[in-house]
């Protein structure tokens, strides 16, 4: 494997290490290492660049808790199958794989618009009973299944149609209406996939699944819906800045 140009500044006031792991992170989303492309030693790489190993090692930790390196016994490090990559903001999974540079497709697998779910009617602010409007879709990466979306939305949404969600993403779809998802709660867990979930995501039974539940509000507060996605745990992962101010 050729060894990636790396430049490091000693006189910078930002960490060797987050110098270092920053420029291999630049070289996998550019394209300059390709999923399952052996990565270059520690020692190696200490070495040439003049860095302690732990420096390096500690740069190295940062990409494979991202998802972007994996280890492997016997095998070594590689660049992992190319992920989506969550930040912790109000985007769609349409928009985020747009952005990774990949290709989303959509399958719309359900859509009713006498849907009935009280918990979903309490995150929209409507009694228990209502009838809702209720979407679920299976969201490709190109070829690939990558999750399970199902959304509810308010009874006022009843005009929404296959064809709008198979061609662009869900907020898009509502932008266009002049709702604008402005603020949202999520909570991010893991489960095991049930048998269908398997089958439509093409996953082995050993393989765990991401979920989010999310609640979107508009500017005014107004809620404008709720999603519980499952997503291949392959394949997802979510990245959150954290600060201590």
């Amino acid at each position: 494997m050729a060894a990636l140009p790396i430049s490091i500044d000693r006189t910078s006031p930002v960490p060797l290490y987050h110098q270092l792991a920053e420029q291999l992170t630049a070289a996998i989303s550019g394209g300059t290492l390709r999923p399952g492309d052996p990565f270059e030693n520690e020692i190696a790489m200490s070495d040439r660049l003049g860095l302690s190993r732990p420096t390096v090692r500690r740069a190295i930790s940062e990409l494979v808790n991202k998802g972007l390196l994996v280890r492997r016994r016997g095998i070594g490090t590689t660049v992992a199958n190319q992920m989506v990559h969550r930040k912790a903001e109000l985007t769609s999974l349409y928009d985020d794989l747009v952005r990774e540079g990949r290709t989303p497709r959509t399958d719309v697998l359900a859509l009713s618009c006498e849907a009935y779910d009280d918990r979903a009617a309490e995150v929209l602010g409507l009694p228990p009973g209502s009838p809702l409007v209720s979407i679920v879709r299976l969201r490709y990466a190109g070829d690939l299944p990558l999750a399970i979306l199902r959304n509810w939305l308010p009874p006022a949404m009843n005009d929404l149609t296959a064809t709008e969600l198979e061609t662009d993403g869900l907020y898009a779809v509502l932008r266009a209406r002049g709702i604008r998802p402005t603020v949202a709660r999520q909570r991010i867990g893991a489960r095991n996939a049930t048998a269908e979930e398997r089958r439509t995501l093409h996953m082995s039974k050993a393989e765990p699944l991401v979920t989010m539940t999310r609640s979107a509000y508009d500017a005014d507060g107004s809620p404008v819906e709720f999603g519980d996605h499952c997503y291949r745990a392959d394949q997802y992962s979510v990245e959150v800045l954290v600060s201590d101010r």
